[in-house]
């Protein structure tokens, strides 16, 4: 059900974009933030159970090129232009300006994971807590893996996955070939469809039964442009970086729930972060539920918002 709205609008960039944004929950309650999966995805309504509303205020907010943001890249290449993760963390922090919010609890889910570390890393005097799901740090180790080394329980997946691009050696080349063919309006959405059956193949999902969005065919052709785009430059980060920059955030609270058999994003890069960062606990889920909406994920989200809301307006 649709939750009541405190407010909405659009953020106005220094660039052609919008971005969309709403509110939700008590207008006097504690901020928080959810930076989406994707990259690309767009917020979803579910996104408000992973919160108390009648103890927070939860900002959803489109990332640049999806969701109710303008321009949308299933619809322009301009969507692509000034896109970058430098233009995704400004967003954020313009955003918290102009709601007049001096520090929030951030959320991330897998891409929003790597997009909330390094937002903390940036302005941890804005960060009351992280909470972070399937935890990714779009490392090359994470690239590498999410297409091409988990093709070894997929190899049929991965056959058809590659076929489009046969001349593509190398996860960096399958990427950059991909991104290009997402970009001709002759193969953009036979590129699109392939990619996608992939994203959803290592769940054991097929295309025709996964329902929406994964439905609609321009949510696809936006998804794959923007998350190419992303990861053809690797989010615009060194390898390695998030890790290295742990030490900016080592006293800041936080909770990562990950699944152990998460086939999109191993265990090893949650595991990485917590022994660099001492004040945050690391929760390991039995099973391979990635996505944040997933019914096991939510509860120990939920869990995680509730405690981290108990102890600020109860502690």
């Amino acid at each position: 059900m649709a939750q009541p709205l405190i407010a909405q609008g659009m953020l106005q960039t220094q660039s052609v974009h919008e971005v969309y944004w709403e509110m939700a929950g008590n207008p006097d309650g504690v901020p928080a933030i959810v930076l989406h999966c994707g990259p690309g995805s767009g917020c979803r309504e579910g996104h408000y159970d992973l919160f108390d509303l009648s103890r927070y205020k939860v900002i959803l907010m489109d990332q640049r090129g999806c969701g109710r943001s303008r321009p949308r890249a299933r619809e322009s290449l301009a969507a692509l232009k000034a896109n970058t993760t430098d233009d995704l963390l400004s967003d954020i922090s313009a955003l918290r300006q102009q709601l007049g919010i001096s520090n929030w609890l951030v959320f991330g889910g897998s891409w929003g994971s790597t997009l909330g570390l390094l937002y903390a890393q940036t302005m941890p005097q804005t960060v009351r807590a992280l909470v972070l799901a399937g935890v990714a740090t779009t490392s090359d180790h994470d690239l590498a893996w999410l297409y091409g080394d988990i093709g070894g329980f997929y190899p049929e997946a991965l056959d058809d996955f590659c076929a489009l691009v046969p001349h593509a050696a190398t996860v960096p080349e399958r990427i950059e070939t991909y991104a290009t063919l997402l970009q001709d309006g002759d193969t953009a959405q036979s590129a699109a469809d392939a990619w996608c059956r992939w994203e959803l193949a290592i769940f054991g999902q097929d295309l025709g039964e996964a329902g929406q969005p994964w439905a609609d065919p321009g949510y696809r052709l936006g998804f794959a442009r923007i998350v190419t785009h992303y990861f053809r430059n690797r989010a615009w980060r060194a390898d390695g970086h998030i890790l290295n920059q742990m030490h900016r955030i080592k006293d800041l609270p936080g909770v990562m729930i990950h699944s152990r058999f998460d086939p999109s994003c191993p265990l090893r890069a949650a595991w990485a972060l917590a022994k660099r960062w001492p004040a945050a606990r690391l929760e390991i889920l039995g099973g391979n539920d990635h996505s944040a909406l997933s019914s096991r994920m939510k509860m120990r989200i939920r869990a995680a918002t509730d405690a981290y809301a108990s102890e600020w307006c109860f502690g």
